[in-house]
């Protein structure tokens, strides 16, 4: 480890309940949910206003639902989500070279690599300066952690929340982490943190104390090698610049079980469709199609089938994904659905137009998020792709301007006519859902210019 706390952790505050506040004035110091909103959804995310009630990220929508009926649960916008991340990530580039992005709201900086800070000092006017300028440019917060290690700049941030910076300097890790849950530490999950409890393990400090003998012993040689590591603050990871992507994939949960066969085809076809577009405008190609389909049993199945070259031709992409499902029995219904592209290139072979040269194979590729993303399975457009007017989403009338859905159903669409500048909630009203003179609208930008 470093002498001085020269690894910063970014972590954006409640991020996507953050932009729809932020955009929209009557929600502001609101209740806000981000996630799906159909039966089988589950929340993206959760305002702090949000989480008093108990609702957290992850959790089943009819749940967060019941905990807090009157918030206001909205569609994700992940187009304008990653715009406003590519600005962060920008500002973060501003400071290092070495840049490692984790999902689209947070990140490490390696600060030395960056000659931006060299000690204490330095380093928290860095992350002060930081936090100003993402106000600045976006109107939201962010969570500082600075430390000498990744693993503890990302425990600082998290004591940072919401809105704040935690340096923990040099010499002081031990003492700082020894009363903490043993959940504090990276890879211990419920199932861990349940496991060590039976032991009598609770803490960090009783994690050093059990011996790196016991751990291994309760835990395996790896993790339990590894858990000892970071009890003591040692953590020797290297901040590493952007993962090269590894795949662009889409994938869409349906309410309701797909049974006709016709349908799961055609849906396979507009997803093949969606992924070509994400590949061309990431500037790709690749080899690999894969399939991934949950039936309704909730098994889940993939198949991949791997071209002579990369391409993207959504022709072939449709093709290859078509030939995949003809391997796969939905008799029982399809929940979930999804088409992926692996084996990246950046360039296209042309001559793909024929056979690909090897078969179907289940498990053959790996299916990850977009620019390996996490995004919640089908968020994005599971229901955009069923209603016309997804709660939150941005809309304009020819005569009352620019405003987002509240709610749409029994023909109806009700929208608040409200911009990201406005100092109080905007008027509502409500129109017919085939109203000719409302349409879809794109975001507004969240600070002026």
């Amino acid at each position: 480890m470093r002498n001085a706390p020269t690894i910063l952790h970014l972590d954006m505050d409640a991020f996507f309940a953050s932009v729809e506040q932020a955009s929209k004035p009557s929600l502001r110091g609101k209740a806000v949910v981000v996630g799906g909103l159909g039966p089988r959804g589950v929340v993206a995310t959760a305002s702090y206003e949000a989480r008093v009630f108990g609702v957290h990220s992850a959790m089943p929508m009819g749940q967060a639902r019941r905990l807090a009926p009157n918030a206001a649960y909205l569609v994700p916008r992940f187009g304008l989500y990653r715009s406003i991340s590519e600005q962060v990530m920008g500002l973060l580039r501003g400071l290092s070279p070495l840049v490692e992005p984790l999902s689209l709201d947070e990140a490490f900086v390696d600060l030395e690599a960056g000659e931006v800070a060299w000690d204490a000092v330095s380093a928290r006017l860095v992350g002060e300066r930081l936090r100003a300028d993402i106000r600045t440019v976006t109107g939201l917060s962010g969570s500082v952690g600075l430390a000498a290690s990744k693993m503890l700049a990302k425990i600082a941030s998290e004591q940072a929340k919401p809105d704040g910076l935690v340096l923990i300097e040099p010499g002081t890790e031990r003492a700082m982490l020894g009363p903490m849950t043993v959940r504090t530490l990276p890879g211990v999950g419920p199932a861990t943190g349940d496991h060590l409890r039976r032991a009598g393990i609770t803490t960090v400090d009783e994690i050093a104390e059990a011996g790196e003998d016991e751990l291994v012993r309760l835990l395996g040689k790896a993790h339990g090698h590894a858990l000892y590591a970071m009890a003591l603050a040692h953590d020797e990871r290297p901040v590493v610049a952007e993962r090269e992507t590894k795949s662009v994939s889409v994938e869409d949960t349906y309410d309701v079980d797909i049974h006709d066969r016709l349908r799961v085809g055609l849906e396979v076809q507009r997803l093949a469709d969606r992924c070509v577009r994400r590949l061309r405008g990431a500037g790709l190609s690749g080899r690999t199609i894969v399939l991934k389909v949950r039936r309704y049993d909730f098994s889940t199945l993939t198949r991949s089938e791997t071209l002579r070259g990369p391409t993207d031709d959504p022709a072939v992409v449709r093709e290859a994904a078509a030939r995949l499902l003809d391997s796969v029995d939905t008799t029982g219904g399809v929940r979930l659905l999804g088409v992926g592209v692996s084996g990246l290139a950046d360039y296209t072979q042309e001559d793909l137009f024929a056979q690909a040269a090897a078969g179907a194979g289940e498990g053959a590729a790996e299916f990850a998020a977009e620019e390996d993303v996490v995004e919640p399975a089908g968020a994005e457009e599971q229901v955009v792709a069923e209603r016309r007017w997804p709660a939150g989403h941005d809309v304009r009338h020819a005569e009352y301007g620019h405003g987002w859905v509240q709610g749409s159903g029994l023909g109806r669409v009700t929208v608040r006519f409200e911009t990201p500048g406005a100092v109080g909630p905007g008027r509502v009203r409500t129109f017919r859902v085939e109203d000719p003179e409302l349409e879809p609208a794109e975001p507004l930008p969240l600070v002026p210019g």
